[in-house]
């Protein structure tokens, strides 16, 4: 027998709560973003005027930005769409079934204002709070490490910086002239025979992007430099920092989240994790500065040799952060690969700063689900 169509009819006795499955991986993160969201209730009081329109409430836009990380959303407006149809993000945000979506220009609105009062370090730091306070934290061992994340500039914008510097070499006798470039949106551009460097170019797009590459042999890319501080416990992000990429912006970057970290742990020894490219005198020597043992993979590949003493690599602590020092890859994976890392869409270290707290605080949240549920 054919089955019949049946006409979709609204439901008015069901939730978004009652729709989502009782072990689904989600239901562990949302009561430690509640918690952390009501920490920050007199910050979230002191953004905003006591009279006027009422706005788009903060806790919606924190929360969409995680479900955007959770969910490898590639923009706002694909959130926004999403958010008509999707009960499971209504739910997240303690919308009911019939409330309409915010519009995506809100993001834009409200992002000055988050960054004015430094709303996602303060919400990074409230993740981090409960996982102090189940005791995940290492207070004593550490790893660092950076990477590149790809600006959301174009390297057809990386142009000479002003009339007189810069700009393209002088053809050699008998070289044909480059022809013109086309106009229109996307045209054409020969960057044959012109040497370009961040002295005397400049993105037109995102002045803050550098031209850099990782390795040798690898291609240059418009970038800005991510750097994490892991602690060693359980392999949760404790700091994360985005700057220009230069050629010293990750030991730079460490001692900058190295400082940070001793405002918490003042008297107690550290140790710090890191591969070769941490090996140098004066790096090493700011850790000693710092009270900070440095566990470094050895730098012998060079004729300078290493800086970490023989005395510090016969340790059997020096080989366990060998070994666990890895683990900040698997944050680096997870930024990228699902939390729109790969390419960022922000312009400026700023704006991005703030898309790299709420990304590692989303990481920090799902780890410390899992670990919670384990232990239970």
């Amino acid at each position: 027998m054919r089955g019949t169509i049946m006409r979709q009819v609204t439901f008015l006795t069901l939730t978004p709560d009652q729709l989502i499955p009782p072990d689904h991986p989600i239901r562990r993160v949302k009561p430690l973003v509640d918690t952390a969201l009501a920490k920050l209730s007199p910050v979230f009081d002191a953004m905003y005027a006591e009279s006027g329109r009422p706005s788009i409430p903060p806790e919606h836009l924190l929360k969409a930005c995680l479900l955007m990380a959770f969910y490898s959303i590639r923009s706002e407006r694909q959130f926004c769409e999403r958010l008509h149809y999707d009960l499971l993000f209504k739910w997240f945000l303690d919308l009911n079934v019939e409330d309409p979506a915010f519009d995506q220009s809100s993001f834009a609105k409200n992002r000055e204002r988050l960054l004015e009062h430094d709303v996602s370090r303060q919400f990074f730091e409230a993740v981090l709070q409960l996982a102090r306070q189940q005791h995940l934290l290492s207070s004593q061992h550490f790893t660092v490490d950076g990477t590149l994340l790809e600006s959301w500039a174009s390297l057809k914008s990386f142009k000479p910086r002003g009339p007189n510097r810069g700009g393209q070499r002088k053809p050699m006798r008998g070289r044909r002239r480059k022809p013109p470039a086309a106009s229109g949106s996307n045209p054409e551009v020969n960057f044959h025979g012109e040497k370009r460097s961040n002295l005397t170019h400049v993105s037109s797009t995102d002045h803050e992007a550098r031209l850099a590459k990782k390795g040798p042999g690898r291609e240059a890319r418009l970038s800005f430099a991510g750097h994490l501080l892991m602690e060693n416990r359980h392999g949760l992000a404790v700091e994360v920092l985005v700057t220009p990429a230069t050629g010293t912006a990750e030991r730079e970057a460490a001692v900058t989240m190295l400082k940070q970290l001793r405002r918490r742990h003042r008297r107690r020894r550290l140790t710090l994790g890191a591969d070769k490219a941490f090996d140098t005198a004066d790096f090493v020597a700011d850790l000693r500065d710092l009270n900070v043992t440095p566990h470094g993979a050895q730098n012998i590949t060079t004729q300078r040799g290493s800086r970490i003493d023989g005395r510090t690599v016969r340790q059997a602590g020096y080989a366990i952060s060998q070994r666990l020092r890895k683990r900040i890859e698997e944050i680096f994976g997870w930024l990228k690969a699902i939390a729109g890392g790969r390419k960022l869409r922000y312009r400026g270290v700023r704006r991005n700063q703030l898309w790299a707290d709420l990304a590692t605080a989303a990481f920090n949240l799902v780890r410390i689900g899992n670990l919670m549920a384990e232990a239970a």
